[in-house]
């Protein structure tokens, strides 16, 4: 073993993340990690650096980043305001279970405690939302502290992890021997558990296989796709889980949770056994604790989770399983094979027939279709690429039109946080730049992020923006002619020329206003984005009273005013 040299704490940390498999560092530059910095002058070969243009954007990116790869995304960003901006992208973390690392540069030591400038206390503002948070004094202790936080954000349920980087913690020097990356760790089911699945899997007769949650690779999704077919069970993802199974194979049903069809929810309620995969079953995908009661569910239940303080914490399950999706997959065979055909073959066949029948175009108002434009993307892209959304009544068109094929086809926030879908989509281009990125956003949920494009810009990444212009936050809107019918205040904005204002950023705009004019506009933006490695923009020009696929805004309007006049 060679004795290690002396090197600054910056030095030592990016060493340490380069040794355990970092490959990109989202930032925004901060003087209070300047050692940090200027080490990636040392690692140009390994390790990418993407300056960003405000820290949602880059924890956004690194949260993406962390979905795509398993690896944790790491975001760099400065003390006070830096941290306070970079938390929403925490808090998406947390509750997508995506592996993430925020570093945040911090006062030195011998300021701490006297409020010094842009002084937090990271351990009580990150607390409730990140699996560890802790701060490095010691310049010995880097490494130490780098490799726990990569396993922690990798390990059981994944999530982010939170370090504070004082600043004489960062220019202090120590001689330390830097730590090697260790097999990723999972967990497994017994066999007794494998057992008892297979015994009530027998005793159904309509059971539901529900998958979501994180930490998915290609093999566990093939086991769970050759456990489905071998039982014949109906498939659904749980809510903005759309990449955990190919929606494109016969068994799959449906995307569970707010705004699912008729047919799947009484499927759901009529369930006689439910089989959950990996998810937490939260709000969304429950749709407020109603189709699957909290905490005794009246169907049959099999929890499968990595987090064992999850199991029975919402729902008491006759089955609860301590595993992540990969170990409990990679025991599916242990499953035994039924005596004769799946009694409940036909009612998979009908929730498959019903779920072909939801992509049915539904009739919107205005010379352009939102239906038309999701479906139209779907056969465009067909199996390619990834579509990414943030939040709002506008995501529901690809969530309900875009037939998800696995891993790395959608980009979505469980948290329903706005601003994510450009910087996710940047992100993921950056891993596969040979992919078409499409962001469905809308005009509120882009100019959250909107600067972003300037990291498009400078990296040269052809991501194609849909904008959504309605002049309002839909979402919103929606509940608010739903509650307070006809009294619309303080919801509506004026938009710039979207379409104007990505040509300054070396790109290409159109405005659509019609059916006919989106397939050839969307044609000419992949071949823009191909050609020039530059972003593209649609700005899509459509009748606002259609706020959602079948629902008229207006119909909430008159349908709540109806019911305000039968209360009276």
């Amino acid at each position: 073993m060679t004795n290690p040299t002396r090197r600054n704490g910056g030095q030592i940390l990016i060493q340490q993340l380069r040794d355990l498999g970092a490959r990109r560092i989202f930032l925004v530059p901060g003087e209070s990690y300047l050692p940090c910095i200027d080490a990636l002058n040392e690692h140009r070969d390994a390790i990418e650096p993407i300056v960003c243009r405000q820290e949602s954007g880059a924890a956004y990116m690194a949260e993406a980043y962390g979905k795509l790869t398993g690896d944790p995304g790491i975001c760099f960003v400065t003390r006070g305001p830096g941290a306070t901006n970079a938390s929403i992208g925490v808090h998406t973390a947390f509750q997508d279970s995506t592996p993430m690392i925020l570093f945040i540069g911090q006062v030195g030591n011998d300021f701490v405690e006297r409020e010094a400038f842009q002084e937090i206390d990271y351990r009580r503002m990150f607390g409730p939302m990140a699996k560890w948070v802790a701060q490095i004094d010691r310049t010995d202790r880097i490494p130490e502290y780098i490799a726990r936080a990569w396993t922690v954000a990798t390990t059981g349920r994944p999530g982010p992890v939170v370090l504070a980087l004082p600043e004489d913690t960062l220019w202090g020097e120590a001689e330390v021997e830097q730590l090697k990356p260790v097999p990723r760790r999972f967990s497994y089911p017994g066999a007794a558990d494998m057992a008892e699945l297979g015994h009530r899997l027998a005793a159904a007769k309509r059971p539901f296989l529900l998958v979501g949650g994180s930490g998915w690779t290609p093999s566990s999704q093939r086991h769970v796709t050759d456990f489905a077919r071998r039982f014949k069970l109906p498939v659904g993802v749980a809510w903005r889980r759309l990449e955990c199974y190919d929606q494109r194979q016969p068994e799959f049903v449906g995307h569970v949770g707010w705004s699912m069809h008729a047919a799947l929810r009484q499927q759901l309620e009529e369930a006689d056994l439910i089989i959950a995969v990996g998810t937490r079953m939260g709000e969304a995908t429950s749709e407020g604790y109603r189709w699957i009661n909290s905490p005794r569910p009246r169907q049959k239940l099999v929890h499968v989770y990595a987090d064992p303080e999850e199991l029975s914490r919402v729902y008491q399950a006759d089955l609860a399983i301590h595993a992540d999706v990969n170990g409990f997959s990679a025991m599916l065979d242990l499953v035994p094979e039924l005596p004769g055909a799946p009694a409940w073959a036909p009612l998979t066949d009908q929730a498959r027939n019903a779920y072909l029948a939801s992509l049915e175009c539904q009739p919107a108002p205005g010379p352009l279709s939102l239906d038309r434009v999701a479906l139209q993307v779907d056969h465009m892209l067909g199996e390619r690429g990834c579509i990414t959304v943030g939040a709002g009544n506008y995501a529901l068109y690809p969530h309900r039109y875009r037939r998800y094929f696995g891993l790395g086809s959608s980009l979505t926030p469980t948290v329903g946080s706005m601003g994510y879908g450009l910087p996710a989509a940047i992100s993921f281009k950056m891993e596969h730049p040979d992919q078409p990125a499409v962001c469905f956003a809308g005009d509120g949920c882009f100019q959250m992020n909107m600067q972003e494009l300037g990291v498009a810009l400078q990296y040269r990444v052809g991501v194609i923006v849909l904008v959504f212009n309605n002049g309002m936050f839909g979402t919103i809107r929606a509940h608010q002619e739903s509650g307070f019918p006809g009294r619309e205040i303080a919801l509506s904005f004026t938009n710039p020329e979207f379409s104007q204002l990505i040509t300054s950023y070396g790109g290409h705009g159109e405005v659509v206003t019609e059916d006919d004019q989106f397939a050839a506009a969307f044609e000419r933006a992949l071949a823009f984005t191909e050609r020039e490695q530059l972003p593209a923009l649609i700005e899509l020009r459509y009748d606002p009273d259609g706020i959602a696929p079948g629902t008229l805004l207006s119909q909430l309007r008159d349908d709540a005013l109806l019911r305000q006049q039968h209360q009276d």
